[in-house]
């Protein structure tokens, strides 16, 4: 363990420069006491690192000081092969530089860990596209990747939902979500999503932008997807459903099936269970309720009942129409 994490800050000040006790600390979760012990023994084994005294100080790599890839397990080296994936690196426009980046990394192993590495590409392929879709066409996404890259300003045209908007923005950074690309940027004080697809023009500023400091998109974005399912839901409503159709509510999302195992209670019917779920729209949740069929039958809101019985009467006078 020790020995892993002896390396690892081999690394780490190699990749970021100097770095206080107390943010690698906070980095490999030890007490600030380990990690000078580390660095103590770092040093002894003849890693030029050393530490400037102050507020600004920190410890860092003698200039120049650049390790070899070494003492990394095949499993390490092969998980590197996994983290680009061809497909985005393209539409980035980083195609040839992720393979490039592989050969290099390829170069540096030992050569008993070379093939190891190689067959990950082999034996796993990641698809970020979900089935029966395509992925968009996004040209402007790798000018948007360079003014990401670079911190510069950009001028969008966008196009949302019910309207045509134009925007300055600061690239903060570009997520992929079920083969949509989705821009996270900053307008004024706010920090927004812009679907990549939707934005219709482009020009990239000669200005650049500070990068706010703390901002993390990780965080960002599991926080403001959560709040945007949430603000999905405008109330709840109560079906009762047969096996299948309980199974089959896992369609309309994680939120809802979760919501249905939670609730759900069985009723005076053989085979039939009572659940209680989160729903949008009174016309959106109909739509998708209806794809349940015979398995689900809505008992409240009342609104949402009579709206499944006008579709099931429309549905059934269709069906009955003869033509010649």
């Amino acid at each position: 363990m020790r020995a892993s994490r002896l390396l690892s800050i081999l690394m780490l000040l190699q990749a970021r420069g100097r770095m206080s006790a107390n943010a690698m600390a906070r980095e490999f979760g030890v007490s600030v006491r380990t990690i000078y012990r580390d660095v103590d023994e770092l040093s002894a084994s003849g890693v030029p690192v050393y530490a400037d005294k102050g507020r600004a100080g920190g410890f860092q790599l003698l200039d120049g000081y650049r390790t070899q890839l070494t003492g990394m397990t095949p499993q390490e080296a092969g998980s590197l092969f996994l983290a680009g994936i061809p497909g985005p690196a393209a539409e980035l426009g980083k195609g040839e530089q992720l393979r490039a980046a592989q050969l290099k990394l390829l170069a540096a192993l030992p050569r008993q860990m070379q093939a190891d590495a190689h067959s990950s590409g082999a034996r796993f392929h990641l698809d970020p596209v979900g089935w029966f879709k395509g992925a968009e066409q996004v040209e402007l996404l790798p000018a948007i990747a360079d003014a990401l890259w670079s911190d510069r300003l950009i001028a969008v045209r966008y196009k949302s939902w019910n309207e045509t908007v134009e925007r300055k923005l600061a690239p903060l950074g570009l997520v992929l979500k079920s083969g949509a690309w989705y821009l996270v940027a900053q307008a004024d004080k706010s920090v927004r999503t812009y679907r990549v697809g939707s934005i219709q023009q482009l020009s990239v500023s000669e200005t650049s932008f500070k990068r706010p400091a703390k901002f993390d998109l990780a965080k960002f974005w599991n926080e403001s997807s959560r709040r945007f399912e949430q603000s999905l839901f405008r109330g709840e409503a109560v079906l009762d459903v047969t096996e299948k159709g309980l199974r089959s509510l896992s369609f309309l999302g994680p939120i809802v099936a979760t919501a249905a195992q939670k609730s759900a209670t069985p009723t005076s019917r053989p085979g039939w269970t009572r659940v209680t779920i989160p729903i949008e729209t009174i016309e959106y949740s109909s739509g998708e309720l209806l794809k349940l069929g015979a398995a689900a039958e809505v008992l409240e809101p009342t609104e949402l009942r009579e709206r499944m019985r006008h579709l099931t009467q429309e549905l059934a006078a269709l069906y009955q129409q003869r033509h010649d």
